[in-house]
């Protein structure tokens, strides 16, 4: 066994242990290395699928950000490429980094014990909130380059055109999504936590700010709208408001609130009660389920379409109501499918992070049944890579637009391996509640 893989092994045996559950040190290593042929029979017997997926996606975690020369800042890559070549290689996803999935790898590599792994993926957020090539302290681009990242300000993801003959970008990827903005700050919050290091902290706090600034809209339900898209020399406002980004920032602005020893959490106090009273003014409105939030006029409360992620976040926030958990049984008749779940309720076909999600949902209210017959299909979605699957079927769609030009529901998920299904896979394996930064009761 190599020294490397001897360090997986041992991280995620203390981590699972200190979750009750333990494995032979031949059953980890085969995690880590991914061969699965040097286990011996006792080492393969079959496993809980909790503690087995756990065990998959923890390793291929810290095994991706390994492939990375040196220990400096990284950024991981959303979608393997090199695993599963197909529909979706064009130049704008082939080596795109998307910030929401490696908020999402931070925080799963934190829960898997791996946080040094973890710290690696964090100095390089860290690094992009602290300059962005606009002069902006606090923005986020949606998506950067992967790899290392030695180039400061650290660029947005781009690409060279060669039938063009000029460079690149993508106006949703450089552009700044308020829902991307938060899960970056949650995830500067989990390293704040485990490091005890405020510059994380701080981190997090510019993040905020730049959302309570930019995005703050009182009119009709109240709340923030969805951010910026868009090049920098003609930047457009998301002026709708999504239910899912307003759930992101009710827990970043806790978080900051619980978290502040000087009272600088006080400044969110008030954002926390704006976003928080949009989720109750949507819950009203749904009756038994949150709808996906507003049309552009940012008044209007939106029925076009059903999110997965609306009914299944508000359940993780620190005191939610137990009313909201009509929530539940609403996604499962509105979005089940295939075994899981789906992104929206045309029901086409099983998303594999949403039904992580659900999950975790499932945990959370005790249902852990529920959760371990999820977890059994997630694992039918692994990829030769390690990496699960988007999807379950070639492609599934949202009933939503990439940005305010579309002129039809042209988001897409495709069934490639992914950075962000992998990672919250992990933290429903473990019980991992992303908006707390604790094990979920």
């Amino acid at each position: 066994m190599s020294k490397r893989a001897s360090s997986n092994c041992a991280s995620i045996e203390r981590v699972l242990s200190r979750r009750g559950m333990r494995f032979g040190r031949s059953a980890l290593a085969a995690v880590a290395l991914g061969l699965s042929a040097l286990m011996t029979p006792a080492a393969a017997a079959p496993a809980p699928p909790a503690k087995e997926l756990a065990q998959k996606t923890c390793g291929t975690l810290a095994a991706r950000v390994d492939e990375v020369p040196g220990r400096g800042p990284l950024f991981l890559r959303s979608y393997d490429n090199s695993y599963a070549p197909g529909p979706t290689s064009e130049p704008a996803l082939s080596n795109a980094a998307f910030t929401y999935d490696n908020a999402l790898a931070i925080m799963a590599l934190t829960a898997c014990g791996q946080r040094d792994k973890a710290l690696r993926i964090g100095e390089a957020l860290l690094d992009a909130v602290s300059l962005d090539r606009a002069g902006w302290k606090g923005r986020l681009r949606n998506t950067y380059r992967a790899g290392a990242q030695k180039q400061r300000p650290i660029p947005p993801n781009g690409w060279w055109d060669a039938v063009g003959n000029h460079w690149g970008e993508d106006p949703y990827q450089v552009g700044t999504a308020t829902g991307n903005v938060a899960w970056a700050g949650l995830a500067l919050l989990t390293l704040a936590d485990a490091t005890g290091e405020k510059r994380f902290r701080d981190g997090a706090v510019e993040l905020a700010r730049w959302v309570v600034e930019h995005t703050r809209d009182p009119r009709g339900p109240g709340g923030f709208n969805g951010g910026v898209q868009g090049f920098d020399d003609a930047p457009q406002p998301l002026t709708w408001k999504s239910t899912e980004h307003n759930t992101d920032l009710v827990a970043l602005f806790a978080w900051l609130g619980k978290s502040s020893g000087d009272g600088s959490g006080d400044d969110f106090a008030g954002p926390e009660r704006e976003a928080r009273a949009f989720l109750d003014t949507l819950w009203t409105a749904g009756g038994d389920h949150f709808p996906i939030g507003t049309a552009p006029d940012g008044v209007t409360i939106s029925t076009s379409t059903s999110g997965l992620d609306a009914q299944l976040w508000p359940l993780l926030l620190p005191k939610a109501p137990e009313a909201w958990r009509a929530a539940l049984a609403y996604a499962e008749r509105a979005h089940g499918a295939d075994g899981g779940f789906d992104f929206n309720d045309d029901r086409d076909g099983m998303w594999v992070e949403g039904t992580a999600q659900a999950a975790l949902a499932y945990r959370s209210v005790g249902r852990r049944g529920d959760a371990d017959r999820l977890f059994g299909e997630i694992l039918k979605e692994v990829s030769p890579g390690g990496y699960l699957y988007a999807t379950r079927p070639q492609v599934l769609s949202t009933g939503l637009a990439i940005g305010p030009d579309s002129k039809t529901d042209d988001f897409l998920y495709y069934r490639r391996p992914h950075l962000g299904a992998t990672a919250w896979a992990a933290l429903a394996a473990l019980g991992w509640n992303p908006f707390t930064g604790k094990s979920v009761p």
